[in-house]
């Protein structure tokens, strides 16, 4: 949260949602072997390009690869 400034209690509980999201199904984890407590589909290396999908405003990113 030291990166952000909330207007409001709504847009606080916004932020919030969108970060518990993040960290629950794109942050990878080292505890849980570099996966995300929701665990997700590993995409194979040639599936595509990789593209950079902003998560929590922009503030953190998830990398997936473009299907071809």
């Amino acid at each position: 949260m030291d990166h952000v400034i909330a207007l409001n209690e709504r847009h606080l509980r916004r932020i919030l949602k969108s970060y518990i999201a993040y960290y629950n199904q794109a942050r990878t984890h080292l505890a849980l072997n570099k996966d995300a407590p929701i665990p997700r589909p590993i995409a194979s290396v040639t599936a595509g390009q990789i593209m950079a999908i902003p998560e929590v405003g922009g503030l953190h990113h998830r990398y997936e690869r473009l299907a071809t």
